[in-house]
């Protein structure tokens, strides 16, 4: 079991991160309602981030009762576990249709 202390991940290049988000829209092309992107606002974030003991947010893939798919989010703790007793998101605002013009949506 990996353990975290709160500075794993990194940043990319915005050219990285549009070729990464390009590979993803041509995976999907012809395809409809397939999501190209989740917004989840900042109180969300916090509140599972200022949960004592979090180092993060584990995100996992899911589909719901009308079989979309959805993302969890979930914190976790320093020894890589879930905080199952904590604050979890989903209801996002999925693209399509809250999309925006941007080098990441093309």
């Amino acid at each position: 079991m990996p353990t975290y202390n709160g500075s794993e991940g990194g940043q990319i290049e915005p050219e990285v991160a549009a070729s990464y988000t390009q590979n993803y829209r041509q995976s999907i092309a012809g395809k409809e309602g397939v999501a190209k992107a989740h917004f989840f606002g900042r109180d969300i974030l916090q509140a599972i981030l200022e949960q004592e003991g979090c180092m993060g947010i584990r995100i996992y893939y899911g589909i719901d009762e009308n079989g979309q798919k959805q993302l969890v989010l979930v914190g976790a703790n320093a020894d890589g576990e879930d905080m199952e007793d904590g604050v979890m998101a989903d209801f996002s605002h999925v693209c399509p249709p809250d999309c925006v013009a941007s080098i990441l949506n093309g």
